[in-house]
C-alpha cells in the first residue's frame, strides 16, 4: 500500500508552518490517521499540536540535506506505522533531493508552493534557479501578505512561464483570499488580419499560444524564428522559434511550433527566418498532445534579433 505525501514548498517565512498548522487543525483532513510530518526547515513558527483536530502527529526533523536519505526515511518507517507524511521543505535544497530520498511507496499526492508577495519577486532577481525549481511541480501556488499594491500580475507570469497548470490564490493580509482573476494583457494584436509579433515579444505569444490555443485558431501569425531541422517533425516541416532562458544559463532551452512550407528541406538549419503563418492544432509527441501547427504561406531570410535569447520575465 502506497503512503500519501502531501508536499509543501516555499522559502524562509513563507507561511509553510502556518499553512501545515491549519491543514491539521481542519477535521475534514485530519481524522486521526498516523501522521508523519517530516521537518526539512525550522522557521520562527512552532507548531500547536494540541490544536490539531486528530491525534497520531509525529515530528521528524531533517536538519541538513545530506540527512535526507531514502535509508533515514524508511528506517523510520520501519520502527513507526506510517499512514501518510506531511513534507515542510527547505527552500534552499533542491526538489530533486527529496525526489531522489523518497521510498518507492511514498507517493506525492499534492505540491502546494507557499510565497510571500513582498519578497518574491527578489527570489526570483536573486534566487532564480531555486525559485524556478520551486514553480515547476505544484499544482497549487499562494502567494500571502497581499494588498491592494500587490502586483499579481507579475506574480502571475513569474509562475506562468514555468509552469502552465498551476492554480493561483492571493491571500491578504486579513485573511481573506482573492483568486487569480489576472487577464494577460498582451502587446500584440490579436484581432488584426495579421498577428506581428515583435522579437521581444515571442516568448509571450509562445506561453499564451500554449496555454489558450483556441485564442489562434485559423488566424495568421508573422514573427522572426530560428530554423530548426529535426527528425522528430514530419516530413515537410521544420521547427521556427527561439533559444529561451527561466531562470539561467543552464536552463536554456529551444521552444516554438511545428510550421509546414513546402520548401522545408531547403531551409538552413540556425539560419533566421520571417514566418507567415496560419494556427492550426495537431497532435504531435513534440507536444505531448495536441499544439499548435503553422501552415506556412510564407518562409523568408531574416537578421538575427538584436536579443536572440528570450526572456520570460524581466
Amino acid at each position: 500500500m502506497s503512503i500519501p505525501v502531501y508536499l509543501f514548498t516555499g522559502f524562509l517565512d513563507a507561511g509553510k508552518t502556518a499553512f501545515i498548522q491549519e491543514t491539521l487543525e481542519d477535521p475534514g483532513f485530519n481524522t486521526g490517521e498516523k501522521t508523519l510530518v517530516l521537518l526539512c526547515e525550522e522557521g520562527e513558527n512552532e507548531y500547536r499540536p494540541e490544536r490539531f483536530a486528530g491525534g497520531n502527529v509525529s515530528f521528524l526533523p531533517v536538519e541538513e540535506q545530506a540527512g535526507l536519505t531514502t535509508a533515514f526515511l524508511k528506517d523510520y518507517q520501519k520502527k513507526h506505522r506510517v499512514d501518510r507524511v506531511l513534507i515542510e521543505y527547505n527552500g534552499m535544497w533542491p526538489l530533486q533531493a527529496l525526489y531522489d530520498a523518497l521510498p518507492t511507496d511514498w507517493d506525492i499526492y499534492q505540491i502546494i508552493l507557499l510565497a510571500d508577495s513582498t519578497t518574491f519577486a527578489s527570489y526570483m532577481t536573486n534566487m532564480r534557479q531555486l525559485a524556478v525549481d520551486k514553480l515547476q511541480d505544484p499544482e497549487m501556488v499562494i502567494f500571502n501578505r497581499c494588498t491592494d499594491a500587490t502586483d499579481k500580475a507579475y506574480l502571475h507570469r513569474a509562475v506562468r512561464m514555468v509552469n502552465r497548470r498551476a492554480q493561483m490564490a492571493f491571500e491578504r493580509t486579513d485573511g481573506s483570499v482573492d483568486p487569480d482573476d489576472v487577464v494577460d494583457e498582451l502587446p500584440f494584436d490579436t484581432d488584426a488580419p495579421v498577428i506581428d509579433i515583435a522579437d521581444e515579444d515571442f516568448g509571450l505569444w509562445y506561453l499564451d499560444a500554449m496555454d489558450n490555443l483556441d485564442k489562434y485558431m485559423g488566424k495568421t501569425v508573422r514573427f522572426k524564428g530560428y530554423v530548426c531541422q529535426t527528425p522528430r517533425v514530419p516530413k515537410g516541416c521544420f521547427v521556427p522559434g527561439r533559444f529561451g532562458m527561466t531562470c539561467c544559463a543552464e536552463d536554456i532551452s529551444f521552444i516554438g511550433f511545428i510550421c509546414a512550407v513546402e520548401n522545408a528541406a531547403a531551409l538552413q538549419h540556425r539560419s533566421w527566418v520571417t514566418v507567415t503563418a496560419t494556427v492550426g492544432a495537431k497532435e504531435h509527441p513534440i507536444y505531448d498532445g495536441v499544439g499548435p501547427w503553422l501552415e506556412a504561406a510564407s518562409v523568408t531570410p531574416a537578421q538575427p534579433p538584436k536579443e536572440e535569447l528570450v526572456y520570460f520575465l524581466r
